[in-house]
């Protein structure tokens, strides 16, 4: 792999049947190449650690999400390593850029695939003896088809490099056969080409003209340049009275005149590049899939709408994406609104920085975000992420996850409560909400076995523990749970969770302030009561009151 590694980093690679127990694996920062059995690229990730990191996909300590969806996308990845090669750089700003490139270059089957990268296009100078220009574009091995050459680009949809193709090849007489043919074609006879299959043009005079081609495609020459030159050659020869070569290059400046326009129009698009962009991501965590929007801003106006969509398999992440995306547009805005912060956020920032040469800021825009204006963008983005996938319902989760900070939007959420009537009837319950609607198979109802009294705390532990302590319930584990009380309740589902050794975001909401207790915050949050966020724990909450009492009623009916 030596093809893309550089002075500052080194190459190893590390057979599956050695990997397991080796200490070949770098503790380094660097990228990790993943492969199949028959040698090609399928996965490309990168990482602080890259011993830390790599075992944990052949380890069964190393799940860190009980999601079906998104685990069995990487077990089906892991099933197909048969070897890893590892690329080591001096830091993780490097390891950013390296993973970039090289996914760029190999588009591996399990990496993002920027769905939107139709937008941009390659042009190819081939290695031949008469040199032709062609569009190039890269397959999914990240290939470039057709015969061999040199490769610039990528450009925009819709640049004058792009969409001036034909008008390039005619202004440098460029042939467009695909082989030398024994007579001219037709473009000779227009003044397109100057036929070198009849030898017209000399070898050396074909390729002068290709050379400014060159000039103007890898950017060390302007089209302003190129049409002042013309149009000195124009004058003298007019001056020698060659008026059928100075009504040539006329016609070609007429030509390039539509070129020069659009090339000054792009760079004045170039220069005021939106100064501002929106990254909208919500996930469907049992399919394993990400979607994202991202909304370009100038001038106070919404320019741009792409839409996307990635596996959530390896690594692959929000960060990732941002990563991957940012280096291979134009222009990267100053600042960069996301609904969620990706992971290593200031590398990224440091990375997309080293690309740019600007500062780049990424900020996370919440419900309490202080700039309203930006807030409703950020909302505009999400409503059109839910109504195109189908979960219009799931804004209050959203507005959740943000207020309770929470990793994952909580798809799935518990709610506990104690019913008791006096000393003698006291009963558990557990409804279940299931993107922000009750599901009611996940409800349950508990007879309080271990306490007696009215000891509410006490009970809570024990319903919860009973709640999640059987193998068949671990495959539902909730993404949040919610306990009918204060901080005492808290503290006991708390415990009884960690005694189960599980990791669950737990919270607890108090009825007569409708204050939030989080831990370890001494002091409960209230939402705002227009809040969608507040409405949906206090609708699951009502649910359970309303649940476990109905059990209360019927139990004391049969007494």
């Amino acid at each position: 792999m030596s093809s893309f590694s550089s002075p500052n980093e080194s190459s190893v690679s590390v057979t599956m049947t050695k990997f397991r127990d080796s200490n070949q694996v770098p503790l380094d920062p660097g990228v990790y190449l993943m492969k199949d059995n028959e040698g090609n690229i399928i996965y490309i990730g990168k990482a602080k650690n890259l011993r830390k990191r790599v075992l944990k996909y052949f380890s069964h300590a190393g799940s860190t999400t009980h999601n079906e969806g998104v685990e069995w996308k990487t077990k089906k990845l892991v099933a197909r390593v048969s070897d890893v090669e590892f690329v080591t750089t001096e830091n993780e700003i490097e390891a950013f850029l390296l993973e970039s490139n090289l996914i760029k270059r190999y588009r591996p089957l399990f990496n993002i695939e920027l769905k939107d990268q139709q937008r941009y296009t390659y042009l190819k100078l081939t290695q031949e003896t008469f040199p032709r220009l062609l569009v190039a574009r890269r397959n999914r091995r990240g290939e470039f088809s057709g015969p061999k050459g040199k490769i610039y680009g990528p450009f925009v949809k819709g640049s004058s490099k792009f969409l001036t193709v034909g008008l390039l090849r005619k202004l440098f007489k460029v042939r467009t056969c695909n082989a030398l043919p024994k007579m001219p074609c037709l473009q000779y006879f227009i003044k397109n080409c100057d036929a070198p299959c009849i030898k017209n043009v000399t070898e050396s005079q074909y390729l002068k003209s290709i050379e400014s081609l060159q000039e103007i495609l890898s950017g060390k020459n302007s089209v302003e340049k190129f049409t002042k030159q013309m149009e000195e050659d124009m004058k003298s020869a007019s001056a020698l009275l060659q008026y059928e070569k100075a009504k040539e290059i006329h016609d070609t400046l007429r030509r390039l005149n539509n070129l020069r326009i659009k090339q000054n129009m792009e760079r004045v698009s170039y220069k005021n590049a939106s100064e501002e962009e929106y990254v909208g991501i919500i996930r469907d965590e049992a399919k394993g899939n990400a979607h994202l929007i991202i909304l370009t801003r100038k001038n106070g106006v919404i320019m741009d709408r792409k839409k996307f969509d990635f596996e959530l398999v390896g690594d692959n992440s929000l960060g990732t994406f941002l990563a991957q995306y940012y280096s291979s547009v134009p222009a990267i805005p100053r600042y960069i609104y996301v609904n969620e912060l990706p992971e290593s956020k200031d590398t990224i920032e440091a990375s997309l920085e080293k690309l740019c040469g600007h500062e780049v800021t990424i900020i996370r825009i919440t419900e309490s975000f202080h700039n309203k204006e930006k807030k409703d963008i950020m909302n505009l983005v999400l409503r059109n992420l839910h109504l195109a996938h189908g979960k219009q319902n799931l804004m209050p989760l959203m507005e959740l996850k943000d207020e309770l900070e929470l990793r994952i939007t909580p798809s799935v959420i518990d709610c506990f409560d104690i019913s008791n009537f006096g000393t003698t009837f006291a009963v558990g319950s557990r409804t279940r909400f299931v993107d922000g609607k009750p599901s009611k198979e996940g409800y349950r109802r508990f007879k309080i076995r271990t306490i007696s009294g009215q000891n509410d705390i006490a009970m809570i532990s024990e319903i919860v523990s009973r709640s999640y302590s059987s193998l068949s319930n671990k495959d539902t584990l909730p993404d949040l749970i919610v306990i009918d009380g204060g901080r005492g309740q808290l503290r006991s589902a708390l415990s009884a969770i960690h005694r189960l050794g599980l990791n669950i975001n737990c919270i607890s909401l108090a009825k007569e302030k409708e204050e939030v207790y989080i831990h370890p915050l001494k002091k409960p949050i209230q939402l705002p009561k227009t809040s969608g966020a507040l409405k949906v724990l206090q609708h699951i909450r009502d649910e359970a009151h309303r649940f476990g009492l109905q059990y209360n009623i019927k139990l004391r009916a049969f007494k």
